[in-house]
């Protein structure tokens, strides 16, 4: 290496969480498989409308699964149970019955 010269090191960084552009017609014709995309590869994409980006689809970050206790404690803090709601529930089922036939004579 030649007196007074310095090297530098550079680190190049890649963007693998690349944004894809798609219209907002493209998008309509083609929504299961962006979906799929989105949910199962994580893929991200700019929705745009003649030419102008109008939203952005991303996944949902992952939510960790509760714990048993983490439930339990979820039930126990809903409050106490009301005997008389199953009651309630039947009387609505028995009340509830299916509309006549508008074309009988």
């Amino acid at each position: 290496m030649p007196a007074g010269v310095l090297y530098g090191v550079y680190r190049i960084q890649y963007d693998v969480d690349v944004e894809h552009r798609i219209s907002a017609t493209e998008l309509a014709r083609k929504l299961g498989d962006v979906l799929g995309r989105v949910r199962y590869r994580g893929d991200c994409f700019v929705v745009e409308r003649n030419g102008d980006p109008i939203a952005r689809l991303v996944p949902l970050p992952e939510k960790a699964p509760s714990s048993v206790r983490e439930a339990l404690a979820a039930w126990d803090a809903a409050g106490a149970r009301d005997p008389a709601f199953a009651d309630d529930l039947e009387r609505i089922g028995a009340a509830d019955s299916p509309p006549g036939d508008p074309w009988a004579c």
